[in-house]
């Protein structure tokens, strides 16, 4: 059975052939000598290459060469959620240690039950529970600031560290039984790297709220919003809602539900102020869309809620998605041409791919401006022909039936004339 599944996928799969590739650009700036070369693969590639790049391919003078596609820094899923340890009232204040996951780390999401509270938080790191000297971390400012329309923050924006375990004392108008576990973001190897996929500062206000609108190319992911607004005024917490909408749906039958919106929830947040004696400066401008995707050109309503409050004086939104950069050996003489549009193919695989290390004096190269490709001829469709013309079959079955009927009929005739 496995040796006709092999076989079978060898009769079936298509090569590739530049004269079927329908879209074709450059790559520019390669280097002189042989070594390890990247570009960047922007909106225009996910918009008319097939699904996953599964028809992209890279040629050198004529032939094809092997490439490698990586993402910068996938987002990380955060840890569950850590459990206090020892938690207590140590000189008044409150006290636990956390055993932290092995890796890197940096921003820390306590888990703080109750409202309108202002509170610091000292955090100290070891390698060891007992028996070392910590290192101090620094000293934060959690707060809860419902009561003033402010919204809320219980992040430690602590410096990166690997410490297996940390130390937190707490003051302020909180319980031991307020801290019900914290959890933590552990860092990708390398920083997240963003393209823009769209960008605008044109908003409309409707009633209380300010809405900016965007056209997406079908198959472009989108995994941020980014927001920067005017200096005035300085605190503000205000809920978002992202109504992602098909530009041209399909009809609708009785077999066929009318696609339902994709609606994603967020918050923008800053504050800078002194409250209490505790000095606030908190911001979140982002919100994270990780691969939201439509398969077909897609409307993007970004609609933040005022409320009572002034609009904020939106600078820009950027519509963002994760970088992807393709990497291949250059051999230092010859001109590259990327090839796609040609839906028939699969995606390639390359040893290359597999044995792959970025290597940090990597030469970045650019594509050049897409354009058809001149030798470009459809691809010869190789369905049987019952795919291709289903009538066929069916016009084939109604001439074999009228033929049977035809020869039955002459012999009961000849049959009774006997």
């Amino acid at each position: 059975m496995k040796l006709f599944a092999v076989a079978l996928l060898a009769i079936t799969a298509v090569s590739p052939e530049i004269r079927y590739f329908s879209s074709e650009r450059p790559v520019e700036n390669t280097p002189p000598r042989p070594m390890q070369t990247c570009l960047i693969l922007d909106a225009q590639f996910f918009a008319h290459a097939s699904p996953q790049f599964s028809d992209l391919r890279l040629y050198h003078d004529g032939k094809e060469t092997p490439y490698v596609i990586h993402l910068s820094a996938p987002l990380q899923a955060r840890e569950t959620s850590i459990v206090p340890m020892n938690l207590g009232r140590r000189g008044g204040e409150i006290s636990f240690d956390a055993a932290m996951p092995e890796g890197s780390y940096s921003d820390i999401q306590l888990d703080v039950t109750g409202r309108d509270f202002i509170a610091t938080v000292t955090v100290s790191g070891s390698q060891a529970q007992t028996g070392s000297s910590p290192t101090n971390l620094g000293s934060y400012t959690i707060f809860d600031l419902s009561h003033q329309k402010l919204g809320r923050s219980t992040v430690l924006h602590i410096p990166t560290s690997n410490f297996r375990y940390l130390h937190f004392q707490i003051a302020g108008p909180l319980t031991p039984e307020s801290i019900t576990g914290l959890a933590v973001d552990k860092l990708p190897a390398t920083e997240a790297r963003y393209e823009i996929v769209a960008q605008s500062s044109s908003v409309t206000q409707k009633g209380h709220a300010s809405v900016l609108e965007f056209t997406v190319p079908a198959l472009v992911p989108v995994d941020r919003l980014a927001f920067t607004f005017g200096p005035e005024p300085p605190n503000f917490s205000r809920n978002v809602t992202i109504t992602v909408t098909a530009v041209e749906p399909p009809p609708v039958t009785d077999a066929v539900e009318p696609p339902r919106p994709i609606t994603l929830p967020g918050n923008l947040l800053r504050i800078h102020t002194v409250q209490n004696g505790h000095r606030i400066d908190e911001e979140d401008l982002a919100i994270d869309t990780p691969g939201t995707i439509l398969d077909k050109p897609a409307k993007w309503t970004v609609s933040i809620d005022n409320g009572d409050d002034t609009p904020l004086a939106v600078q820009s939104v950027r519509l963002e998605m994760l970088q992807r950069t393709l990497c291949f050996e250059a051999a230092g003489s010859g001109q590259y041409t990327l090839f796609y549009g040609d839906p028939a193919l699969t995606a390639a695989r390359y040893d290359y791919a597999t044995l792959f290390t970025p290597q940090t004096d990597a030469l970045q190269a650019t594509a050049g401006p897409e354009q058809r490709n001149p030798e470009y001829q459809p691809r010869p469709d190789q369905r049987p022909l019952t795919e291709r013309y289903p009538g066929l079959l069916w016009g084939a079955l109604v001439v074999v039936i009228a033929t049977l009927a035809l020869i039955a009929f002459r012999s009961a005739k000849r049959t009774r004339q006997g």
